[in-house]
């Protein structure tokens, strides 16, 4: 069960109240992996097309940086501060933050740019 795709989970990510196993596969989810309980496979069919190919597996965006490169280029330029916009994030302290967090805020910024594109209640 994931949690819902609000403003609140988006805030859980970035406080890290959400594992990071949560986290990818909302980001999953949302790309449109969906895992088959039946066969033990990942069905990529619902991903466009350039994430299939070059991720026909869902790749972890937590632990490996090319994935979340990639998360960051697909979000569109008017979206890329929702961050601070929408939620009033100040982003976090320097000498305080990792590249954990800094990849948790690009999946944060991206499910919210997701729910802005697919006008998804944000409350």
């Amino acid at each position: 069960m994931l949690p819902p795709l609000t403003k609140e989970t988006i805030w859980d990510i970035l406080n890290k109240k959400i594992d990071d196993r949560t986290c990818n596969e909302l980001i999953w989810h949302y790309l449109g992996y969906k895992y088959n309980q039946e066969i033990h496979t990942w069905d990529n069919s619902e991903v466009e097309e350039s994430w299939r190919t070059e991720y026909p597996q869902p790749p972890d965006f937590i632990a490996h940086r090319p994935p979340n490169v990639k998360l960051t280029r697909s979000i569109p330029k008017d979206n890329k501060q929702l961050l601070k916009e929408d939620l009033g994030f100040k982003g976090y302290k320097i000498g305080e933050f990792s590249p954990l967090e800094t990849r948790r805020a690009t999946m944060a910024n991206w499910l919210l740019s997701y729910m802005k594109t697919h006008h998804v209640n944000n409350q």
